[in-house]
C-alpha cells in the first residue's frame, strides 16, 4: 500500500469519517463501520477522497466493502489511479 495514499485516506477519515477512534492510529485492516463510521459519513469520505485525489469512484466501487477499512479504500484509490 502506498504510504502517501494511506496518509491522505487517514486525513480524510479524520475530517469526514466521524470515527469513535483516532483515524491516525486505527489499524489499516480495522472495520471502519465498527469504529463508528455511518453510511452517511462514508459518502462524505468518498467525496473527500475524490477531491483529494482528483478521481471519481466508478459505480462498481461504490460498495460498503470498498469503504470497510483504510486498506480497502487505499487499494481502491490505487486501482482507480492506475486505470
Amino acid at each position: 500500500m502506498d504510504s502517501t495514499i494511506e496518509t491522505t485516506v487517514r486525513s480524510v477519515l479524520s475530517e469526514q469519517g466521524k470515527l469513535s477512534e483516532d483515524a491516525q492510529s486505527i489499524a489499516v485492516d480495522a472495520d471502519l463501520y465498527r469504529a463508528g463510521m455511518t453510511s452517511h459519513a462514508s459518502v462524505n469520505v468518498m467525496l473527500g477522497l475524490e477531491d483529494e485525489f482528483d478521481i471519481e469512484f466508478p459505480e462498481e466501487r461504490l460498495t460498503k466493502a470498498t469503504f470497510t477499512s483504510i486498506q480497502s479504500i487505499a487499494e481502491a484509490v490505487e486501482a482507480i489511479q492506475n486505470d
